[in-house]
């Protein structure tokens, strides 16, 4: 893709690994602005492009900064985006208005898959997508990641949709739109900080390499949009549902009674369910976010 035309500024590794077209893994900074509290996000930050780069692959952490996108980020910008203040939350909606009145923004999973596809990255690893929001016959609040997926051929290695959402809707959702959804060693659909959500994944794939199989038959075929990778949290790591399920409840609740909605809807949920379950939450997702970020690296690594 010519890229000279666009507001895209590459860092020299990935520059380096794209020209070689060695394997390269997209990594979001809404994680670092409004996913966790400093320092912990700084140092998760840290720790996944290591994570990325212990697999053979490249990593390359996305943001917006004086409107421009930034692919690969150096360790002091890292650390100055984790305590920045004035910073968007961009999707797809307010990307162009980002870039255009030149200001500094975190990219979403939408955001974030947009401008790996301008920048050539077709690997992405997260923690959990958006979906659905629970009580959406209300709210009609539904995460823009969703089209997203089956517009922009990137695929999505994540833990599941967060748990805080409407995981049956979302599933259901996806499969409307199109979007492959395939549970990596697992049958079940993982719900974040669970393994397991109870709702079965559509597909099954049990090594790296057939998800980049996949992949590249979806790009023969000239099939659009992108794949969910859904990856369970490592065992050792997880919040069982059972235990987690009614603290979500309790903090969704909250944030209905305190009229939060729209983009501060997760980052709120998510602070209070750190309170809720004295930091466990936290540590879980850190755990989640490192493992998805390997496999990501082993696929990008088989596409390359």
């Amino acid at each position: 893709m010519n890229t000279t035309s666009l507001p895209l500024i590459l860092s020299p590794a990935v520059r380096d690994a794209l020209d070689k077209k060695q394997a390269v893994v997209a990594l979001e900074s809404t994680i670092i602005t409004h996913g966790m509290p400093w320092p912990d996000n700084v140092n998760t930050a840290r720790l996944v492009e290591d994570a990325v780069r212990a697999e053979g692959a490249v990593a390359a952490t996305i943001a917006i900064i004086e409107g421009k996108i930034h692919v690969g980020l150096d360790d002091k910008t890292l650390e100055w985006l984790g305590t920045a203040k004035d910073v968007m939350k961009v999707s797809r909606a307010d990307l162009a208005f980002a870039l255009s009145a030149g200001r500094h923004g975190s990219t979403t999973v939408a955001a974030t898959m947009i401008c790996a596809h301008l920048a050539g990255i077709s690997v992405f690893a997260t923690g959990g997508i958006g979906g659905v929001h629970r009580g959406v016959e209300e709210t009609m609040d539904i995460s823009a990641d969703l089209t997203e997926f089956a517009r922009t051929p990137v695929a999505v290695v994540c833990a599941g949709a967060k748990a805080l959402l409407d995981l049956r809707r979302t599933l259901e959702f996806l499969e409307t739109q199109g979007v492959p959804v395939v549970g990596y060693k697992t049958s079940d659909f993982p719900a974040f900080w669970s393994r397991s959500s109870g709702l079965p994944v559509p597909l099954r794939a049990d090594s790296a390499a057939d998800i980049a199989a996949m992949i590249s038959m979806r790009r023969t075929l000239r099939l659009e949009g992108g794949v969910v990778v859904a990856n369970p949290v490592p065992e050792q790591d997880e919040i069982p549902q059972t235990e987690i399920e009614a603290l979500i409840t309790r903090a969704v609740g909250e944030a209905l009674e305190a009229g939060i909605s729209g983009k501060a809807v997760t980052p709120y949920l998510l602070s209070r369910m750190l309170e809720l379950t004295d930091g466990r939450s936290l540590r879980t997702n850190i755990a989640l976010v490192l493992s998805n970020a390997r496999l990501a690296a082993q696929i990008a690594r088989a596409l390359a």
